[in-house]
């Protein structure tokens, strides 16, 4: 009797412990479901709070005279309220973009994947990674100074800030997007294809050309319309350089006209409207068509390359996402448009004798291709793709290199640790480092553990059904949000509707939306590089699902995740549209000492010096260069992170 009462008394110990675990597991993966849901919640919101305070001018003013007027004027005595010169130029901007970086991306990737040797390729690829690390406020510095200053002086005109030098701005913001992105479809072209070409004697060129290229053009298609949705999305950069005349150039294809763009609109104009009039309205309407804009481009980029990582299941019978019988009009296409829009820009921003030249060269090069030798042609092509990504290099050097020979002389004991004065001609930067930090570090508080728990969901807890398509699909749709939309979600709900106010909560909280999609996606590709055996012993020990994520998986996935978070780290240090009227104030002597004070910031401070206090280029390039140190030396410590740990998974 004694030991069936001890038997049952263990029973009933056993049975509570299994129940107390069962509950455990349950909160902790109703918790992580929560986490991995507030992307589909946070996107609801944004379009719920773009939709409630811009409804008023879609009914005022009437959708089609809305999106077709042909005149941008809200200050003037009887309001007008078209944005079709702002969506004109927006498209004329992004096609300029295109045009300029789609022939360098290509040719740089095709080098990287198939040209490049292991020593140039570990060099290359980094240097692209930290390219796309510059912020744009620094790009629009370079572009401001440098940029348009060489168009005005070349085309003898009054300014260049232009339409041109905002599509060349954008085009080199858009290269390693689609390098990246290219490169990655390059090299996920079955082996076998390649050994099969070379096997029947085509030469490299033909192999290339005939055979991998055409095995990636989703993966190429993909890319250029990421490329797209990266160059309609930016604020910062188009705002400085572009001219800001909301006008459609005449003739249509003058690249030297100036020219405005929806994100430029609502940078200049939001921070100077009245909270609920007529012309608020109008920028919450704009950021409406802005948002349906890139949420089209980027889940038509999402669709292609979701396709493609489906199709490699079986890589022998994998089909294009494109069918073969549109594959050479898709190409044809993609070639009248790119060789159209590079004979306008020769014929009207380039020197007329360089403009034939270049016309006559490539003609001969077309029609006498025929008699050129496999290995002429070959050695021919591999010069261009060899000159694209001398020229992407060439390019990171130059910006780097203008900055740091500029900005060097500025930096100082004082400049590092003093308050700005005379309106940030004199002193230094110390309030808008520390500020920087401080959002930083709160975004990234916010952010890491949500998404974290968010992608640790995704590949742990759930396999693929309609709540997790719904999730990733909520997930990619933030990713592709620009950050100017951010920036008026967090002033319409943070600032406005919960009462916080402009203050550094509301940056934080703003900026850790922002990157939430990044925290998610880095996490889950380090959660799914290891090992399912991992799993299934652990389990098979009678460990439950938590203790093998906490003691099993996620040990050995956290240098992934530092360096992903790393990365977020550095492009919330550089963003500043999200906090320009959510956080920040130009200029204050002092350090925030609470949560609900404003701060100075880097990216802001450098904007302001740079368009709106003249006679401060010594404290401009000092600026600029804090800036781009702090964040691609995030950029690069993230690299060395994650090269140290690729050598050590393969020694």
């Amino acid at each position: 009797m004694h030991v069936l009462k001890k038997m049952n008394g263990a029973l009933s110990t056993s049975t509570g412990t299994s129940r107390f675990s069962f509950v455990k597991e349950r909160a902790i993966k109703t918790l992580f479901f929560c986490t991995a849901s507030l992307a589909v919640v946070v996107v609801t919101f944004i379009l719920l709070f773009l939709l409630r305070d811009g409804y008023p001018v879609f009914t005022d003013v009437g959708i089609i005279p809305f999106l077709f007027g042909d005149t941008w004027a809200p200050t003037a005595v009887e309001p007008l309220y078209g944005i079709f010169p702002l969506i004109v130029g927006t498209l004329l901007v992004t096609i300029g973009a295109i045009v300029f970086a789609v022939p360098l991306s290509i040719g740089c990737a095709i080098y990287v994947s198939e040209l490049a040797s292991p020593r140039v390729k570990n060099v290359l690829k980094p240097a692209i990674e930290l390219l796309a690390g510059i912020p744009s406020v620094v790009y629009g510095f370079f572009g401001l100074i440098v940029l348009t200053d060489f168009i005005r002086v070349s085309f003898n005109i009054p300014t260049g800030e232009t339409w041109l030098a905002a599509s060349i701005l954008l085009g080199i913001m858009a290269l390693p997007t689609i390098i990246s992105v290219s490169e990655d479809a390059i090299s996920a072209v079955p082996r076998e294809f390649k050994e099969g070409s070379l096997a029947i004697g085509a030469t490299r060129w033909q192999t290339i050309s005939k055979v991998i290229v055409p095995a990636a053009i989703s993966g190429i298609a993909a890319a250029i319309i990421l490329g797209i949705g990266r160059a309609i999305g930016e604020t910062m950069a188009v705002m400085m350089v572009a001219g800001n005349a909301a006008v459609i150039p005449d003739p249509i294809w003058n690249v030297l006209s100036p020219i405005r763009t929806l994100t430029a609109t609502l940078g200049i104009e939001m921070g100077e409207v009245s909270v609920g009039g007529e012309h608020y309205s109008a920028l919450f309407g704009i950021a409406v068509v802005l948002l349906i804009i890139t949420l089209i481009i980027n889940l038509s980029a999402v669709a292609i390359l979701r396709h493609l990582k489906e199709g490699q299941v079986g890589r022998s019978d994998r089909k294009s996402f494109i069918p073969a019988s549109l594959q050479e009009p898709f190409k044809r296409i993609v070639m009248i448009i790119l060789i159209a829009g590079l004979v306008l820009f020769l014929f009207t921003a380039a020197p007329w004798y360089l403009a034939v030249a270049i016309v006559l060269g490539a003609g001969a090069w077309y029609f006498g291709r025929d008699r050129l030798s496999g290995k002429q042609i070959e050695m021919i092509s591999f010069g261009f793709i060899i000159a694209a990504a001398v020229t992407v290099v060439a390019i990171l050097v130059i910006i780097l290199g203008y900055i740091i020979v500029n900005g060097f002389p500025a930096l100082s004991w004082d400049f590092l640790t003093q308050p700005p004065r005379d309106l940030g001609r004199a002193g230094g930067i110390f309030p808008a480092i520390v500020g920087t930090l401080y959002l930083v570090a709160g975004a990234i508080l916010i952010a890491l553990p949500l998404g974290v728990g968010a992608a640790i969901y995704l590949v742990e807890y759930t396999r693929e059904g309609r709540i997790t398509r719904l999730i990733r699909t909520g997930v990619d749709l933030l990713n592709g949000t620009p950050s100017i939309v951010f920036g008026l979600f967090g002033f319409a709900f943070i600032v406005l509707f919960l009462s916080v106010g402009v203050s550094l909560l509301a940056g934080q909280i703003t900026l850790a939306l922002m990157i939430l999609p990044t925290v998610i996606r880095t996490t889950e590709e380090s959660l799914k590089t290891i090992p399912q055996t991992f799993r299934e012993g652990s389990l098979a020990l009678g460990a439950t699902r938590w203790q093998t994520i906490s003691k099993v998986v996620l040990p050995p996935a956290v240098p992934g995740i530092v360096t992903g978070a790393i990365l977020c780290i550095g492009r919330a240090a550089g963003e500043t549209a999200p906090i320009m009227f959510t956080a920040v104030v130009f200029s204050s002597r002092f350090l925030p000492t609470s949560e609900f004070q404003p701060v100075m910031a880097l990216p802001y401070h450098l904007f302001i010096l740079a368009t709106n206090v003249p006679g401060a280029a010594t404290n401009q390039y000092g600026t600029a260069l804090v800036l781009l140190a702090l964040v691609v030396g995030m950029y690069g410590i993230a690299i060395i992170i994650r090269t140290h740990f690729q050598k050590k998974s393969l020694g």
